[in-house]
């Protein structure tokens, strides 16, 4: 996954030393701060028992917070509280009251009905394939249409302002109800002393890789420094004849219009590293067109035909259901949100908050979300004054939590019935998710299941760490500055202190 490119990140203000209540921080975080030009002064934090009790550490705890990542902690629990550990997704393919199934054929309009699955990948889009062809089917005569409304508005993404100077990044991608494989088409690049080779991995039907990619003399670990967003342009416009599968261009015909059954090319463009290897996942490709390269693709492979366009609409009350495919249970998806950070599925899961409350009416998804998140907090005791929720993943220059609300959210996880569930979701210290690098043989290693939070400005932590006498305790900080990250070891230190029982 492409790493988030500083200028993505944003600057927050400096807050004066006045207005941040005193505390006295253990040695070891202190000693860590004066190697670095951050001010104790831009840290707030808080350390409370997770059974309830007082906080036996604070540090400007009630004061809103950029959490990057950490937010992630609040969609998660909340969505677990809410929806339930055995919620699962659905994505259907459905057919027309009116479609005529002849032998292996059928004639009419197709569904494909997308219900928010975060993980709605490739293979499971093949499996729903194949079993339309287990069912006998072979030639497809019909536009596929693509009902995206389980969530509103329907096509976020489309006129949505780009947030950086990446847009074809990952974490870029703005979710829909029926995200394939995210929209991402997997491309190789690997050069040697005097080429570079670019393959297309992901099955896409007449899709093709144009390489202009030059030579560069940096590191293949800096590949990205001179890479430039890829051109997509559409090879055929012209409206495919539906018997011969070529352009149809007789004399006094309408004039053709763009369609999803003709070619696309992407152009590689800018510098790369000689002798590396690297393979790149980009949101490139218009929603409606990667699908329909993709389910041609599939459906090709299988042996299939199919003549028809793909549009956008909505399933009829009439339509027959052909297939559809559940998704894991909520319980498992978090371990994907919270372990790797996954931007996208937290969105996902966000959305799916809105989208499946009661008291939506009115309102897009985002603000019932919010709304539904607000209530949950306010029912934990927990103030939701200063709460700032843009889209529940953190990758958000305005979202706002304080440490205090946070840690109220942590001790609410840990009374809950889905406590397991929620905290096997968090990374381990030392062995897997964003901490398998951090608290390598110190007193936290394998003691800490911490959710982190990082962009250019802003290093957070927040979960739960048990110590040496087997007391679980809450921590929570977070380090809102323009040289955070130069002070993520005093978070790591504060672990520390807490898993040798020092609190």
């Amino acid at each position: 996954m492409r790493l988030i490119p500083a200028s993505l990140l944003f600057v927050l203000p400096l807050f004066p030393a006045f207005v941040f209540a005193q505390a006295s921080l253990p040695p070891a975080v202190e000693a860590a701060f004066s190697k670095t030009n951050v001010p104790v002064q831009a840290l707030s934090a808080i350390v409370m028992p997770a059974n309830g009790g007082p906080a036996v550490l604070m540090q400007a705890a009630d004061r809103p917070m950029n959490p990057a990542s950490a937010m992630k902690l609040v969609t998660t629990l909340v969505g677990l509280e809410e929806l339930g550990p055995n919620f699962r997704w659905k994505t259907q393919i459905l057919a027309d009251k009116a479609a005529k199934k002849n032998n292996d054929s059928l004639t009419g309009t197709l569904y494909l009905r997308g219900g928010g699955d975060p993980n709605l990948t490739i293979e499971k889009l093949t499996a729903m394939l194949r079993n339309l062809r287990n069912q006998g089917l072979r030639r497809l005569r019909g536009d596929l249409v693509l009902d995206r409304s389980y969530f509103q508005p329907e096509r976020p993404d489309i006129g949505a302002p780009q947030f950086d100077e990446y847009p074809d990044a990952y974490y870029n991608v703005i979710p829909d109800a029926l995200l394939v494989n995210s929209n991402l088409s997997s491309i190789s690049l690997e050069s040697t002393a005097d080429k570079i080779e670019a393959r297309l991995n992901t099955p896409l039907d007449k899709v093709r890789i144009t390489n202009h990619l030059h030579f560069n003399e940096l590191p293949c670990s800096a590949w990205e420094t001179e890479w430039l967003p890829p051109v997509v342009e559409i090879t055929r416009n012209a409206v495919d004849d539906p018997e011969t599968d070529t352009p149809n261009a007789t004399a006094g015909k309408k004039p053709a219009r763009q369609t999803t059954r003709g070619g696309l090319e992407i152009t590689l463009n800018g510098g790369f590293p000689k002798r590396c290897k690297i393979t790149n996942n980009i949101n490139i490709l218009d929603r409606n067109q990667y699908i329909a390269h993709l389910v041609r693709a599939l459906w090709q492979e299988m042996g299939g035909t199919w003549q028809g366009e793909v549009r956008d609409g909505k399933v009829p009350a009439s339509a027959t259901v052909l297939t559809e495919r559940v998704s894991e249970p909520l319980a498992d998806i978090l371990r994907t949100i919270n372990k790797q950070s996954d931007n996208v599925m937290a969105r996902m899961l966000y959305l799916s908050l809105g989208a499946e409350s009661a008291n939506k009416q009115g309102m897009s998804n985002l603000q019932a979300a919010d709304a539904r998140i607000r209530q949950w907090l306010l029912k934990q005791g927990i103030n939701d004054a200063g709460l700032v929720l843009e889209n529940g993943s953190g990758l958000s220059r305005l979202e706002r939590i304080s440490p205090q609300q946070m840690a109220g959210l942590l001790q609410a996880g840990a009374r809950s019935n889905w406590y397991a569930e929620f905290a096997s979701s968090l990374p381990v210290a030392s062995m897997d998710g964003t901490m398998r690098r951090r608290l390598k043989g110190g007193p936290a290693e394998l003691r800490a299941r911490i959710k982190t939070g990082t962009l250019k400005d802003v290093v957070a932590i927040a979960g739960y760490v048990r110590d040496i006498n087997d007391q679980q305790w809450v921590v929570v900080a977070m380090i809102n500055h323009e040289e955070a990250v130069r002070a993520k070891a005093a978070l790591d230190e504060l672990i520390n202190w807490v898993a040798a029982g020092k609190p």
